[in-house]
């Protein structure tokens, strides 16, 4: 039986397909490649390219392929874009949900891993985060990944599905390997973003407040690296298959990092100072997040091992040094 990753080019699918593949799992990837890279995706997963909304390919994936579980990373994720955007994200991230879930039904699919993000507690009343905190998105992109958590709640009700909804904080990294990494256009996440400019893509690095009631005055984020996500979903996909009844984890590494000991951390990192910008605050952005994870830690056994910060911005280096482009020259 194999594994049917959706979204399996970008980011953290093609981490998901490295580690199944590692572990002898058949693995089949679905991705329209407009954010993904085909060169991310293992050589021996079976690729298909296209989009969950179109019927007949699906359909065409389920008939030519055992398909035992899904897990679903396909969809935008600009909180920005969102907000000017949102027909986009809700056309995207919902209805290619709804697809995909149509298409499983059909051919008798009923365990699917959601990808969703912690967007979806919006500005959060208290730290640690925990699963029971109120989910109050402040973006469309939180609310699209929410209503299709209530869609998963009411799928299992009425037709039978079981799912694991993981609930991502900050990801960074690259797999031990060096040949698959973070590379998104455009780049908004703040490690690449760093480590570029370590590079000289960019002159200086923008800082975004530097007074918030934090010991540097700078925000505090919990980072959580690819391969420790990918092993969560592992975890999750095998209680599912074990006849689990669904779940709900957050993921992150419980540990709070600012922004200032990320840039002085990756300085080190690389031997390269990186000069910086310093602006206001950005509207929106809470000064402290930080997930308890303790849940899927108890339940399923997770323990993340690549939890300190220099072991993640180490790995994200050795990816850009040995590709400055990306997958342009990978």
């Amino acid at each position: 039986m194999a594994i049917l990753i959706c979204g399996g080019a970008g980011y953290v699918g093609s981490h998901m397909v490295a580690e199944l593949l590692e572990q002898g799992h058949e693995t089949v990837v679905v991705d329209n490649l407009e954010k993904g890279h085909k060169a991310a995706v293992g050589k021996e997963a079976r690729f298909y390219q296209g989009d969950l909304r179109d019927s007949l390919l699906m359909d065409k994936v389920f008939t030519e392929n055992k398909i035992s579980s899904v897990v679903n990373y396909a969809a935008y994720s600009l909180v920005g874009e969102s907000v000017s955007e949102p027909m986009k994200y809700y056309e995207n991230n919902v209805v290619g949900a709804l697809s995909l879930l149509k298409s499983m039904l059909k051919h008798d699919v009923r365990n699917i891993v959601f990808s969703s993000t912690a967007a979806v507690y919006g500005e959060p009343s208290a730290i640690p985060i925990t699963e029971d905190s109120p989910t109050l998105p402040v973006n469309p992109y939180g609310e699209t990944k929410l209503t299709v958590e209530k869609i998963l709640k009411w799928y299992e009700q009425t037709y039978n599905l079981s799912y694991a909804t993981l609930r991502y904080f900050n990801v960074a990294g690259a797999h031990c390997s060096g040949e698959i990494g973070e590379d998104h256009t455009p780049e908004t996440h703040l490690i690449p973003i760093i480590l570029q400019t370590a590079m000289g893509k960019f002159s200086s690095l923008p800082l975004y407040g530097n007074d918030y009631d934090t010991p540097d005055g700078t925000c505090i984020r919990d980072y959580i690296h690819v391969t420790d996500l990918a092993d969560a979903h592992i975890l999750a996909l095998k209680k599912l298959e074990s006849g689990s009844p669904s779940l709900t984890y957050n993921l992150g590494s419980g540990n709070g990092f600012s922004n200032k000991e990320i840039i002085d951390t990756a300085c080190h990192v690389t031997g390269r100072k990186i000069p910086i910008e310093q602006k206001g605050r950005r509207s929106g952005d809470p000064a402290v997040l930080i997930a308890s994870s303790e849940k899927i830690k108890q339940e399923l056994g997770w323990n993340p091992v690549r939890t300190d910060l220099e072991t993640i911005i180490d790995s994200a280096w050795q990816w850009h040094s040995k590709y400055p482009e990306g997958f342009k020259n990978a």
